[in-house]
């Protein structure tokens, strides 16, 4: 099952980056981390009837359909999903590649609420766009910072590792194939 990620952060040294490569390294399956940095702001005239997506924008509708499942990392900004990430959402609004597409949010936070707010907005964007989004693989990692190790930019604190397993296993069971 392939996997693509997308994360809210841009920071070469993020700590939800951080999160982002622990998750992806407990993915038993090919994963890859979109570049939605490179996406223009999002622009319906860019998009219309007739018209060709901006490149960037056609290989993002490209990944995200050729995925069976998606991961979404983010820091939360001012209590909301962070720019980069939302306008990433918008371009994949009308597209359809979201549809019925199991997908699960992880929010980190250095504070203690773990980026509720941006979880809970990114959770109904998504619904709204007809993704599946799987409650038990959606987490809230709150005072992250401690739990990451700078030197390998990866989750250090074993309980929250363990977490983010049980998490992608939750994800991978709803990708899998169904038998009828």
């Amino acid at each position: 099952m392939r996997l693509l990620a997308l994360s809210g952060s841009l920071r070469a040294r993020s700590s939800n980056g951080a999160v982002l490569r622990s998750a992806l390294g407990l993915w038993d399956g090919p994963a890859t981390t979109a570049d939605i940095g490179a996406l223009p702001h999002f622009n319906p005239d860019l998009d219309g009837e007739g018209a060709t997506p901006p490149a960037p924008v056609a290989a993002l509708r490209t990944a995200v359909a050729a995925a069976d499942a998606l991961l979404l990392v983010s820091p939360e900004y001012a209590h909301g999903v962070p720019g980069v990430l939302k306008n990433a959402l918008d371009w994949l609004v009308s597209s359809g590649e979201c549809v019925h597409k199991p997908v699960a949010v992880i929010t980190a936070s250095p504070f203690p609420t773990g980026g509720d707010h941006a979880n809970a907005q990114l959770r109904e964007t998504l619904r709204m766009m007809t993704g599946e989004v799987v409650t038990a693989a959606c987490r809230e990692i709150p005072a992250i910072g401690p739990k990451v190790d700078g030197a390998t930019e990866r989750v250090k604190d074993e309980p929250t590792l363990a977490d983010l397993a049980t998490a992608m296993a939750h994800l991978a069971t709803a990708a899998a194939p169904r038998t009828p």
